[in-house]
């Protein structure tokens, strides 16, 4: 698809962000006024939409305040000519409400099917008609520009076409600067919406239109995409989707597939788009998918180390979405699917070498870790490396399987299976706390070997700088020995096992020392 493949396709396509209107008919959000004035802020100054759709007209004191707000922080930088409300075919009253707010611009909801004409209203087209230039002669005469909307427009087209065409040659001459044609049950295919909207433009060449997609057919970028192959003048979207039922268009979606895909000239500041992706999904209560295209937390993100491998020898797996396009950086993921690739864009964002060898321990440790961790940060990576080579690993102790119970004002119990040699070992125990009951159970399994747990003299837990509630979590334990104070180290997606796997190792240095002699081990007592 490019822009070449209608006679129509503009060079520039103007897009109205109806975030602040039709995205908050989305089910449970309402935006506060302090928020919609923040939100058209950022999306008219930041991101630089063209138009920006904020309110419907009569809803409530509160929105009506709101809207004022916006208007008013508007017109002190010349921008209140874009900022655009819903109003309805009403004697006037949606037209009295906007003149409050200090609106510049109406868009009048007019009824586009003959079936919403007659089976709503009550009325005939010839009817409607009169009472739609009867609203625009008096929105006029207060000094509004006026836009109009067709509502089910889509349907109408399929089903009475007819009665579209005499709704808009009737309105023609009527002073409407742009007719928006809304897919508003997301109906259409990119087919159908190319073949209609080029018709409406043969049919009125010196008409503007805009076209207003919903997504219930997942659909809506696709839709905004044909139309503007068709030759339509704006085209509607939201941030994140928002609207009712399955949502209008996604904002990032039609910015990034107009510029690069139809080649279109769009006025949008992609840096800012996750910006207020992020600041939506706060306000509106409603997250995006990890996996949303452009906006995504994870949408820049390489998880195979086939990918990395690509990316590091010649950037095979990158495309036009290169994350610093959007503000972003590309991240490789360590985990389970990790190759050495990927480890080595992580080491190179840190600015740590590790030889060879070294690379392969922290690797292998990263892929046991992610079985229980799915991803692994960059900010996890000193806790692995640190572990991995932090000393010697011996085998003389090995945990089989491990339970831990814990409960609000009740002792946490464990139940655990150990090798310790060439024995395998099953124990249980309680204490104040999972690890307070594991150290119970395997101090009474080490006794049955002839040794004694050390006594703990410090512990420390510590998580990424940044880190999330899945970040990994380093434990370091400090232990007394005969021999003198020993720190170990564990890492793990769970505290309690980061612990266990502190105390493991040091179980194993201790039955090594007892098997070969303290002197013969010089990597002991890493501190």
């Amino acid at each position: 698809m490019s822009g070449g493949d209608s006679q129509h396709a503009p060079q520039r396509v103007l897009i109205l962000d109806t975030t602040l209107r039709d995205g908050e008919q989305t089910q449970g959000v309402s935006f506060s006024p302090d928020e919609k004035l923040n939100l058209a802020k950022v999306l008219l100054e930041q991101v630089k939409v063209d138009r920006l759709e904020v309110a419907s007209a009569r809803v409530s004191a509160g929105e009506l305040a709101a809207v004022a707000r916006i208007i008013a922080w508007a017109r002190e930088r010349n921008l209140d000519s874009r900022v655009e409300v819903l109003g309805f075919v009403d004697g006037g009253a949606s037209i009295d409400w906007i003149g409050q707010a200090g609106g510049r611009v109406l868009n009048l909801l007019a009824k586009g099917s003959e079936r919403h004409c007659r089976g709503q209203l009550g009325k005939t087209l010839e009817a409607h008609l009169a009472d739609i230039r009867a609203e625009i002669d008096r929105a006029h005469s207060r000094g509004l520009r006026v836009n109009l909307y067709l509502e089910d427009w889509s349907n109408g087209y399929r089903d009475s076409p007819d009665y579209v065409y005499a709704l808009v040659a009737g309105l023609a001459d009527a002073g409407v600067e742009h007719f928006m044609l809304p897919d508003t049950l997301g109906v259409m295919t990119p087919d159908q919406v190319f073949a209609a909207i080029s018709e409406m433009i043969a049919r009125f060449p010196d008409l503007r239109f805009d076209f207003h997609p919903h997504n219930d057919y997942g659909l809506a970028t696709a839709n905004v995409l044909a139309a503007a192959r068709a030759g339509v003048t704006s085209v509607h979207c939201t941030v994140n989707c928002l609207g009712e039922r399955a949502g209008n268009a996604s904002l990032a979606e039609v910015a990034v597939n107009l510029r690069d895909h139809l080649g279109l000239e769009i006025g949008i500041d992609e840096t800012k788009l996750a910006q207020v992706s992020e600041l939506v999904a706060s306000f509106s209560g409603k997250r995006i998918a990890d996996n949303a295209p452009i906006v995504g937390a994870d949408v820049f993100t390489q998880t195979a180390g086939i990918h990395a491998d690509g990316d590091k020898k010649g950037q095979l797996y990158h495309s036009k979405l290169s994350p610093e396009r959007f503000g972003r950086r590309r991240i490789y993921a360590l985990g389970k699917l990790s190759g050495k690739a990927s480890l080595l864009k992580n080491l190179e964002r840190l600015h740590i070498e590790l030889s060879e060898e070294n690379q392969c321990k922290v690797l292998k440790r990263i892929v046991e870790l992610g079985d229980s961790k799915k991803t692994i940060t960059t900010e996890d990576l000193p806790f692995i490396i640190a572990e991995v080579l932090e000393g010697k690993d011996y085998h003389h102790a090995e945990l089989l399987a491990c339970t831990i119970s814990s409960s609000l004002d009740l002792e946490s119990t464990v139940s655990l299976r150990v090798r310790l040699g060439d024995q395998i070992l099953s124990g249980t125990g309680s204490g104040n706390g999972g690890f307070d009951a594991f150290t119970h159970a395997l101090g009474r399994l080490l006794k049955k070997q002839g040794l004694n747990l050390p006594p703990l003299i410090d512990y420390e837990v510590r998580i990424p700088k940044g880190g999330r509630t899945d970040a990994l979590t380093e434990c370091s334990i400090t232990w007394q020995t005969p021999e003198g104070e020993l720190r170990t180290r564990g890492v793990h997606a769970n505290q309690v096992f980061a612990a266990i796997s502190a105390t493991l190792r040091m179980v194993n240095i201790l039955m090594h020392r007892a098997l070969n002699g303290a002197q013969q081990d010089g990597v002991d007592s890493p501190s």
